[in-house]
Order: C-alpha cells, then sequence, then structure tokens
C-alpha cells in the first residue's frame, strides 16, 4: 500500500545553478547534498521543514547515462502557497520569469520557470471576490 508522496526527481542541465535558485530566489530547505561516486551530484529539497515530499534535483547527464530508459522530462507540478497575488510579486521583483496571476474560482494560480526553463505552478485557495459579492 502506498501511503504517500515522498520524493519528485527533477533532471537539471546544472545542479549547483538550480540549487541556488530553488534555495536563495524561492526559500526552500537544503535536505541534503551528496556526491556520489564523485560523478553523481544530487540535492534534496523541500518547501519547509515539514514538508512530505521533497525535490530531488538530479545532473541529467549523469541519469540518462546510467539509466538511459528513464523519461528525464520534468513534472509538472502545482505548489500551495497563502497568498498567489503576493508571492507572484515577489517572485516578479526578483527577476523570476512569471505567467499571468489568474483568478480562479477555487482561487489565484499563475506559473513561473527556473533559470533552465521548466514551468512550475502556485496556487492559492484565496477566493476571488466576483462583482456579486461587492
Amino acid at each position: 500500500m502506498i501511503e504517500q508522496l515522498q520524493q519528485v526527481m527533477i533532471y537539471v542541465e546544472d545542479v549547483t545553478t538550480m540549487k541556488e535558485f530553488w534555495i536563495n530566489q524561492l526559500g526552500f530547505n537544503l535536505i541534503e547534498e551528496s556526491l556520489v561516486d564523485s560523478e553523481m551530484h544530487f540535492i534534496e529539497i523541500a518547501a519547509s521543514e515539514n514538508s512530505q515530499t521533497h525535490l530531488v534535483l538530479f545532473d541529467r547527464a549523469v541519469i540518462a547515462q546510467q539509466s538511459p530508459e528513464l523519461n528525464l522530462g520534468t513534472p509538472s507540478l502545482m505548489f500551495q502557497t497563502p497568498d498567489a497575488t503576493a508571492l507572484y510579486y515577489k517572485f516578479r521583483d526578483q527577476g523570476i520569469t512569471v505567467g499571468e496571476l489568474v483568478a480562479m474560482p477555487m482561487g489565484h494560480v499563475f506559473n513561473f520557470a527556473d533559470p533552465e526553463g521548466h514551468y512550475f505552478a502556485v496556487k492559492d485557495d484565496v477566493k476571488p471576490i466576483n462583482e456579486k459579492e461587492k
């Protein structure tokens, strides 16, 4: 029986650059950094100390060589935040590429790109005020 999603692997071209992006710009926590057999460099990060799911950044070229059968595409991830609008402007002001901030019935959502052009989404549960409620 599966109980939860523990880790999501993200295959990147430059592990060090991506580490800096996720930690310094997005505020993720470093869980572990390892170099295995002086070849496989990986970084394990999490949105917070209490996050049940961690992201693991692996060097795409090394993984492709070791396991050519793997799909090395970037997973489509949706992150949760208490205030997507505030986070959108924070990311934009930091120079992070962001898509349009959209008000949906379930809350606000936008996407952002990492330095390698991988896109991820962020949403909140803040219900937009519609004109009838004013």
